[in-house]
């Protein structure tokens, strides 16, 4: 059988969470992101586009 495979994007951390509102805050954490220019890769999917949609302002997103 083939294996579908599965999108990825970079998501990277360009700016300071220090005078983001606590859910802002919360968002970025869940994405996995703890320090500035940290990149981390996450699966295309609805749910993670949507957290970076609403932290759209702290950070960069690529297709890996």
């Amino acid at each position: 059988m083939a294996t579908k495979k599965v999108k990825k994007i970079k998501v990277t951390l360009v700016k300071s969470t220090i005078g983001a509102i606590p859910k802002h805050r919360a968002t970025v954490e869940a994405l996995g992101l703890h320090k500035l220019n940290q990149t981390v890769e996450l699966p295309d999917n609805d749910a993670v586009k949507g957290m970076i949609q609403q932290v759209r302002h702290l950070v960069k997103v690529e297709e890996a």
